[in-house]
């Protein structure tokens, strides 16, 4: 740590290294993604050091699985050892499993790690406090926690405010937190961006993920860069938006549309109005009613964007509409498919309007698309 006047320290949490993220994008995409975000962590490190920062809290999931990828373990530590005036405080999540550190590889001098009881590691009128979870249920041991008021506190932890939307299996209770003399509670666990006041004196953050995962992570992502007065005891933090790429879920409301073409150009005014730009992400997800008879076709759609953005996928959310009663007294050949479907009680509304459809398309000569 450094002996100015103000200290900087970085709180992120949640980078997940080594996920799979082959639920999300294809073999090609994932691998890259991968690599993208791993690089994420060692542009933030370098960031740090260029910001003359001198600690970086990890609140917990730096890696995504128990089975740490020798690749991905040995450009961490390095990217920790090359550092060493940044002082590396690690606290294991939900997701970390074994131990960044072996018998081989050694445990780098700047990094300070934590376990099942409170740590507290001073660093000049500053003293960090932390703890992991024994287990998924298991209580916190808030009685043990006893900050000296008179120092700056920060206390890491990697949990589910209790009473949140996501469950309390990690549970953090705030109000056993107030009035301990915290200045600063640096969370993990939840991918977004999130602060608030925890008493009179002090705040809690997660930083969210640095990177975004899928198409559930979209928006800004980044860390959080504290600044430390000493003199003042104040602690300022601001987030950093710092992702490689990001993810847009762009919704377009193609009701009225007749034909593929219309749906293209309703679409591209959606991505132009969310300000997509080529690196990104995007789910182009259709919307609004269209009527059974019109030409739509996916993967036309689907091919005037793919080459527009590091990854593109559709999904059509788009509900067919009929007009039974123009129809019902139809004796032409489709009046009479149409009235044999209405009357199948074994079919859903839904199911009726996509037998409806395709029919009409077969009798058009067109096949189902």
């Amino acid at each position: 740590m450094n002996n100015q006047l103000t200290t900087k320290m970085i709180h992120c949490a949640d980078i997940h290294l080594d996920a799979r993220l082959s639920a999300s994008f294809d073999y090609e995409t994932a691998e890259r993604r991968r690599a993208e975000i791993l690089r994420t962590f060692v542009r933030m490190v370098e960031f740090a050091a260029s910001e003359k920062v001198s600690a970086i809290l990890i609140a917990g999931d730096l890696f995504d699985t128990d089975t740490i990828h020798d690749g991905a373990r040995k450009t961490v530590l390095s990217c920790i050892s090359s550092h060493p005036g940044i002082t590396f405080f690690y606290l294991r999540g939900n997701h970390d499993g074994h131990s960044l550190t072996d018998s081989h590889t050694g445990k780098p001098g700047n990094l300070m790690l934590f376990d099942k009881s409170w740590s507290c590691y001073e660093c000049g009128s500053i003293a960090l406090y932390g703890t992991e979870f024994s287990s998924a249920g298991s209580e916190l041991d808030y009685e043990s926690l006893q900050p000296d008021p008179d120092m700056i506190n920060i206390v890491m932890l990697h949990g589910q405010i209790s009473g949140s939307a996501g469950g309390e299996e990690w549970g953090i209770d705030l109000r056993k937190l107030r009035n301990k003399g915290i200045d600063y509670l640096a969370l993990g666990h939840i991918h977004a961006y999130q602060t608030g006041k925890l008493d009179g004196r002090g705040t809690y953050c997660y930083p969210g993920c640095p990177d975004g995962r899928g198409f559930d992570e979209c928006g800004e992502h980044g860390f959080v860069l504290l600044e430390i007065d000493d003199r003042t005891k104040r602690v300022s933090s601001r987030f950093i938006p710092f992702a490689s790429r990001r993810l847009y879920i762009v919704r377009a409301d193609v009701t009225g549309c007749g034909t593929s073409q219309e749906m293209i150009r309703a679409a591209e005014d959606a991505i132009r109005e969310e300000g997509c730009a080529s690196e990104d992400l995007v789910r182009l997800v259709l919307t609004g009613g269209v009527d059974a008879e019109c030409e739509k076709d996916p993967a036309y759609i689907r091919s005037a964007f793919s080459d527009r953005f590091f990854c593109f996928q559709l999904t059509d959310e788009t509900e067919l509409q009929f007009d039974m009663e123009r129809h019902r007294l139809d004796r032409s050949l489709k009046g009479e498919f149409i009235r044999s479907v209405e009357a199948d009680d074994s079919l859903s509304d839904a199911e009726k309007a996509e037998v409806i459809r395709y029919g009409l398309q077969a009798l058009a000569g067109e096949g189902a698309k």
